[in-house]
């Protein structure tokens, strides 16, 4: 029995073993990629390292310099702040434009690609392009206030503006992903639904309260949590819009990136900032998805 039990475990060992082949590939790349950056910088955070002499131990003073930094809190606070604008247009924005794309019945495949257009680009160019038209000399937008006879603004330049312009470039260029996700979501509520509550004198605000809504609720909780995530690492927008010393931009990732290669020159301190936004959406990540289990 022993010796036919271990027969057909050598079989089928060798008839996966081109499946284990695969999955011990994907799991090389994912540890060589991703742990083993994670698990590197967590150490690199308790040492002193500029790439010019030998990393030394310093232990936690790299996470008393990043919170004695003036800028720590102003980047946090920004960073929340560029987050729940983000969420105000790319959240709801993307419902809006699915709700509507759902409900046309010629040239949808049109519609669909001209939403998706802006994500097929790559996020350096899309900010690019934007910053072309922010420029308040002959920029775009300052062109056509001007025409109007309107008064023109600062844009990216000014105190108020700056903020809420990398918004929008944010939002135009990465809503096109959840409008689709949207829209996909929307394609699967039966259509029995819509009729039986048109024919009980629902509005289209209750339609979309009572029918599309609750059957949307997993996709957008979940797209809630990812946008999350991902705005809170924004980084591109303000880097190549504002640069890296304007105050009212300066968000997490950006301050990152001046402890590395602009100010102190100090990949230890940078470490340590990464460290607590690891932990910080790890936490929130967490959290959300306690209460949004316990809501169900």
């Amino acid at each position: 029995m022993a010796v036919i039990t271990a027969a057909r475990v050598r079989r089928r060992v060798a008839d996966n073993l081109l499946g284990y082949a695969f999955l011990a590939a994907g799991l090389l790349c994912f540890g060589f990629f991703s742990w083993y950056p994670l698990v590197k910088g967590f150490i690199l955070s308790f040492q002193q390292d500029n790439f010019v002499i030998p990393p030394y131990w310093v232990g936690l003073d790299n996470y008393r310099a990043v919170f004695d930094d003036p800028l720590f809190w102003t980047a946090w606070k920004n960073t929340v702040t560029f987050t729940g604008l983000a969420l105000v247009f790319g959240y709801a924005l993307p419902f809006v434009i699915a709700v509507l794309l759902n409900e046309f019945r010629h040239l949808t495949g049109l519609f669909r690609v001209l939403v998706y257009l802006p994500v097929m680009l790559p996020p350096a160019v899309a900010v690019l392009l934007w910053r072309d038209f922010y420029d308040p000399g002959n920029g775009l937008f300052n062109t056509w206030l001007s025409g109007a006879g309107l008064p023109t603004s600062q844009w990216t330049q000014g105190s108020s503006s700056a903020m809420i312009s990398l918004v929008l470039v944010s939002t135009w260029a990465n809503m096109g992903g959840a409008t689709l996700m949207y829209l996909a979501a929307l394609q699967g509520i039966p259509g029995e639904l819509y009729e039986a509550a048109e024919l009980d004198g629902a509005s289209v605000w209750q339609r979309i309260r009572h029918v599309t809504v609750p059957h949307m609720r997993f996709i957008m909780l979940v797209l809630l949590l990812l946008q999350i995530i991902a705005t809170m690492q924004v980084f591109i927008e303000p880097f190549l819009l504002t640069g890296t010393s304007s105050p009212d931009t300066v968000t997490v990732l950006v301050l990152v990136y001046r402890y590395a290669f602009k100010v102190q020159n100090d990949f230890g301190m940078a470490a340590a900032m990464s460290v607590l936004i690891f932990v910080v959406l790890g936490v929130f990540s967490a959290l959300y998805l306690r209460l949004t289990r316990s809501a169900d």
